[in-house]
């Protein structure tokens, strides 16, 4: 195949799990906490693997990890173990959602189910997980299947089973394709032959992967002149590629902190930059985990050096951070500077699969340093973070001689390069923050095992993200600041809506019409935003779009309906039009995991700019009050 022989054509990606709790390891690999966000993410990701020709894959996408799976290794319980509890509320409206919409917008070609249980049940076993609702009403074309020894691991761990053969009969027949290990294929045909599983499921189940091998060409005999069969060695790793890993990483850096205009930095003022901290030279560090092999990188030291000359100490041996021995010559570093940047926060050593958090907060003496270095320095001090999921940096945020904070998250193998240009202004920081920043007081009293995702006060359980926690956060979801100031002006947007309801006994039940119940079609609230740059750069805004709903104990208090990215030169106005999908993004889900659209006057709000559009129920035209 075109894979040069060192490489398959099925990828088990993207990771699509929402993150739920800030500890978790693998919150890293996913887009974050919003479902709209992960969805749309999950679409997009998949449609640039596999291509828009639904019939042939370029290669072949998969989402996982199939559901409500975020807990790898917290407090003694592990995922092999683990029974997520979830009520059909957060199911519907929350886990699910990113995998819906890969497989309906995206048009995936394989669903991974997960190793917890849902409810009792291994997620991989579930015929109403995996048959009834990835295959019949979302309707998968292409397989199922496990993460590696998710079959074993019923069987072995969970005892789910009594023999082997049950295991792979359960999992078959649920509507599991193919097993990621050897367990099927070392159990399935004693299954047939015992009656717990007929020939022809296992048929089923070839067919779907055989039919995706199909589909990316396997069958096809000389691939020259065929789709894709151009490609080779010869693409991988070019200047356009490379290009790209740039600006994803450009885009993906936040400002969190910016006080008085720190930053930019300038090339003749900060002619001598302090690089401290121990990700100060990282590289592999950069890609995170389920990463391929980078062309080269870039570190943040390299980076840096080719705008400044640099006076380069790591302060801390590693990210753990566990004594002071090399505080002294950080300290001398910042004196001897124009400038300082700190390049801390976590790696793989410290949240990674099978290892989540325990502390939001820094590592060791990783505070202690930046205090030190902070006090220490005779100009701006510059706080680099990478992690993949929130820290507690209060302290910082709080600190005046902390003079701007940057996270970028593992920027990939061009990221050194990317963050000295934000740093010195040659690229404009546009990322939003995809997660809640919360302070470590948060996880008091909140183990990772409760699954609620709204509050349970009768435990004095607080909501988990920005759509059901109103407590204190260092920075909330969709923080992110610029060097230049866009505003928000709203043109044009309707005031009512009418909502058609299907046939003649349809009722509208209390303040609520089931989405089932509605006229879904081309039912769409358009909304026109004027968004101006009364700053002093051209610079690129996401504008984000929130709804809140009419109150009520199933509604979020405010949920993300729409995003979008526009470029605006210095002094332009733009006019940028999102359409909401009113049965998609403006319905809530109710405690039986019924989606409902909220009858009344619904908050359409994007940054300081609001607008109020009542949605009312209609049958044969007449608006019902």
């Amino acid at each position: 195949m075109y894979n040069g022989g060192v490489g398959g054509l099925t990828y088990w990606s993207p990771n699509v799990n929402i993150l739920r709790d800030p500890r978790w390891g693998r919150g890293q690999e996913t887009p974050g906490e919003d479902p709209v966000v992960a969805g749309k993410y999950a679409a997009a990701y998949v449609r640039g693997l596999q291509g828009n020709d639904r019939s042939r894959l370029k290669v072949a996408a998969c989402c996982k990890h199939f559901t409500a799976y975020d807990l790898d290794n917290w407090n003694g319980v592990d995922r092999f173990h683990f029974n997520a509890k979830v009520s059909k509320q957060d199911i519907e409206d929350t886990f699910d959602v990113p995998f819906r919409m890969c497989v309906k917008e995206g048009n995936v070609a394989s669903i991974m189910c997960s190793y917890n249980q849902v409810n009792g049940v291994p997620t991989c076993a579930d015929p109403n997980l995996l048959k009834k609702t990835i295959r019949n009403q979302w309707g998968l074309n292409g397989y199922i299947v496990s993460d590696c020894d998710s079959v074993g691991v019923l069987y072995d761990t969970q005892h789910y089973t009594g023999t082997p053969e049950e295991a792979a009969a359960d999992s078959i027949k649920a509507g599991l394709d193919l097993d990621c290990g050897p367990f099927l294929g070392a159990h399935t045909v004693d299954a047939v032959k015992k009656n717990l599983l007929r020939e022809s499921d296992v048929d089923n189940a070839l067919v779907n992967t055989l039919t995706v091998q199909m589909r990316l060409g396997m069958f096809d005999g000389d691939i020259v002149g065929k789709p894709y069969g151009h490609l080779g060695p010869a693409h991988v790793c070019t200047p356009v590629h490379k290009g790209l890993a740039l600006e994803a990483a450009h885009q993906g850096i936040v400002l969190l902190k910016n006080r008085g205009s720190s930053l930019p930095l300038s090339q003749h003022r900060h002619r001598t930059i302090a690089v401290i901290g121990p990700n100060s030279d990282a590289t592999v560090t950069m890609i995170g985990n389920y990463a391929g092999i980078a062309c080269g990188y870039t570190s943040p030291v390299q980076g840096i050096t080719g705008y400044a000359r640099t006076i380069h100490q790591k302060g801390c041996a590693d990210v753990h951070c566990m004594d002071d021995r090399l505080f002294n010559a950080a300290d001398e570093a910042a004196r001897g500077a124009d400038a300082t940047v700190l390049v801390m926060g976590l790696d793989q050593s410290i949240e990674a699969e099978f290892k989540d958090r325990n502390s939001l907060l820094l590592p060791g003496k990783q505070r202690e340093l930046i205090s030190r270095v902070a006090k220490a320095s005779k100009g701006p001090v510059i706080l680099v973070l990478m992690s993949g999921g929130p820290i507690d940096i209060s302290f910082a945020e709080k600190d005046r001689r902390i003079s701007a904070i940057l996270w970028a998250g593992y920027p990939g193998q061009e990221g050194g390069t990317a963050i000295a240009d934000i740093l010195f202004g040659s690229a404009n920081p546009g990322g939003k923050l995809p997660m809640t920043w919360y302070p470590q007081d948060y996880l008091t009293n909140l183990p990772m095992t409760e699954m609620s995702m709204r509050p349970v006060h009768s435990k004095q359980i607080p909501g988990r993200t920005y759509r059901f926690y109103d407590g204190p956060v260092v920075y909330p979801f969709g923080h992110g600041l610029s060097y230049t100031r866009f505003t928000h002006s709203i043109a044009d947007a309707p005031k009512v809506i009418a909502i058609a309801v299907r046939g003649r006994n349809s009722t509208v039940s209390g303040k609520s019409v089931r989405v089932t119940h509605a006229r879904c079609n081309g039912l769409s609230l358009g909304v026109h935003v004027d968004v101006t740059n009364v700053g002093s750069r051209d610079g690129t805004h996401t504008m984000l779009v929130f709804s809140a709903p009419p109150g009520g104990e199933w509604a979020p208090k405010k949920q993300l309906v729409a995003f979008e990215r526009v470029h605006v030169a210095v002094g332009e106005k733009k006019r940028v039009q999102v359409n909401i999908h009113v049965c998609k993004y403006l319905s809530v889900v109710d405690r039986a995991g019924n989606r409902r659209i909220p009858i009344g006057d619904h908050g359409i709000h994007i940054g300081d700019e609001s607008h109020t559009v009542s949605l009312q129920a209609s049958t044969l035209g007449v608006i019902k009050s």
